[in-house]
């Protein structure tokens, strides 16, 4: 799965706000904001919400993904035979 995002562009449409001011807004530190700019860090559901919030974005507008291969773990349905009732 690709992630991608559209911070540090909508940070600079903002008034070119720094990645410290943003951090503070939405309660991380300006290392997790340059994290997820560069895309070694994923935010939380609730800080992507935030991070959307403070640029009056949708979520999906800042942060997208694309699926790109097979899942990491298969689904398996499993039967149980109970044999035939006495």
């Amino acid at each position: 799965m690709a992630l991608s995002n559209r911070i540090r562009e909508l940070r600079f449409k903002n008034g070119e706000m720094t990645e410290r001011a943003l951090g503070e807004q939405v309660g991380v530190s300006r290392q997790t904001i340059n994290a997820m700019e560069n895309n070694k860090h994923s935010p939380t559901i609730e800080v992507a919400i935030r991070i959307a919030d403070a640029f009056r974005e949708d979520v999906s507008d800042v942060s997208s993904y694309e699926y790109k291969g097979e899942p990491d773990f298969m689904i398996v349905k499993v039967e149980l035979d109970r044999g035939s009732d006495p």
